[in-house]
């Protein structure tokens, strides 16, 4: 099975996407983890890449590209994989196509999770992170009434591009770059959406009944 997970900023696709990953035996895929990794290890292309994703913005095509199609040519990619986090425009999208099609594949499903944007704010704003565990906590999810970490007692603090400006930015920026994904692959008959809203668990079920049609 190979798929991708398309989605808002807020959407749950980082914890779908090891869930549905899980329960396909697959590979979970996600440029997001190589940034980061790239970015706590202080290399030159995390310095670079930590520019754009403060900002909120989307880093370069060519060095998400030459990541994502070292990955796929790894051995566990081989019988299938999901996608996290690329193709995040329609240019990436036919650079994908291509790509598998010198391999002689192709995508079998595109999984799109639906929110609206006033849930991604009441998400993603709402997060705290704690200063000394890392541990992540939501003012309104954890019902935290002050600013301590529960688990060790840190100071918690709003990371930047947890804010509420940057969150509605990076909003601004999927509608104008990622939305149109949804059209080409509609256009590609392979896209299937599924409401994203409600507890992990059932998101979780309703997208492995969504993608069950389309397993080989």
């Amino acid at each position: 099975m190979r798929l991708v997970l398309v989605g808002p900023p807020g959407a749950g696709k980082g914890t779908q996407a090891q869930f549905i990953a899980s329960n396909l035996s697959i590979p979970k895929i996600s440029t997001g983890d190589i940034f980061r990794a790239n970015v706590s290890g202080g290399t030159e292309l995390g310095k670079l890449a930590k520019t754009y994703m403060d900002r909120g913005d989307l880093v370069p095509d060519e060095v998400t590209i030459a990541m994502v199609r070292d990955r796929l040519s790894e051995d566990d990619a081989q019988d299938g994989f999901l996608l996290d986090g690329f193709p995040r425009n329609v240019a990436q999208a036919e650079i994908l196509r291509d790509m598998l099609k010198e391999w002689g594949l192709a995508l079998d499903l595109v999984l799109e999770l639906v929110v609206d944007d006033d849930e991604v704010v009441r998400r993603l704003a709402g997060r705290r992170t704690c200063s000394q565990c890392g541990r992540i906590w939501h003012v309104d999810f954890d019902d935290k009434k002050d600013d301590r970490c529960d688990a060790c007692g840190g100071a918690l603090f709003q990371r930047d591009d947890d804010k509420e400006e940057t969150v509605r930015h990076r909003l601004e920026v999927y509608q104008q770059q990622t939305a149109p994904l949804v059209s080409y692959y509609a256009d590609e008959d392979i896209l299937v959406g599924v409401d994203a809203t409600g507890p992990v668990e059932e998101v979780t079920r309703r997208a492995m009944e969504a993608i069950r049609p389309y397993m080989a």
